[in-house]
């Protein structure tokens, strides 16, 4: 499997897709929107993505919301199951500096992560999953950009609370490189 993709990577990618179908089942919330919910799935995704990086990010977001679409509706709705791959693979691609892992997340690190989650989830929900839609599903145009408008901010607001909260906390377990002295 080589370098990018570990046993550790491999059993991350499959833990964070169980959790992804699990908070998409019981973490959810109707936004009042049809068919869309506010998703604490993206706080999760966000952490797994910034600790495992952009291929885990990736795959978790398609693997998990394909088995929650699977599981919970019947079928993948495949627009937005790539939109989600995308939140994960730009999140991992945009935030490889940050080093949670180290213990390191500071403010610099709070608005860098914040950033580019606004990002990742800007291009996934106000442009990705309604151009999809239309394309692949020839929904109508201001139902899917307002659903996507909705999915999108809603998620932004999720990760920029949660997931902030979650990396900060994950963050603190951990000791800063150079932290440590040797007593003599």
């Amino acid at each position: 499997m080589g370098k990018s993709l570990s046993i550790h990577k491999v059993v991350a990618i499959g833990i964070g897709s169980a959790l992804f179908v699990i908070l998409g089942r019981f973490g959810s919330i109707p936004s009042g929107v049809p068919d869309t919910n506010i998703e604490t799935t993206y706080a999760l995704l966000a952490i797994f993505a910034l600790l495992y990086g952009p291929y885990a990010g990736l795959l978790i977001g398609l693997i998990g919301h394909t088995l929650k679409d699977a599981i919970f509706y019947g079928s993948p709705w495949f627009s937005w199951v790539i939109a989600s791959g995308v939140v994960g693979l730009l999140i991992g691609l945009l935030t490889r500096g940050i080093r949670i892992g180290d213990g390191q997340f500071g403010n610099k690190e709070i608005i860098r992560f914040n950033a580019v989650q606004v990002i990742a989830n800007a291009a996934a929900w106000f442009v990705i999953a309604p151009t999809l839609d239309i394309w692949i599903y020839a929904e109508p145009v201001n139902k899917v950009y307002t659903q996507g408008l909705v999915a999108g901010a809603a998620n932004i607001v999720t990760v920029a609370v949660l997931g902030t909260l979650l990396a900060g906390a994950y963050a603190r377990t951990k000791a800063k490189q150079g932290s440590l002295t040797k007593e003599v």
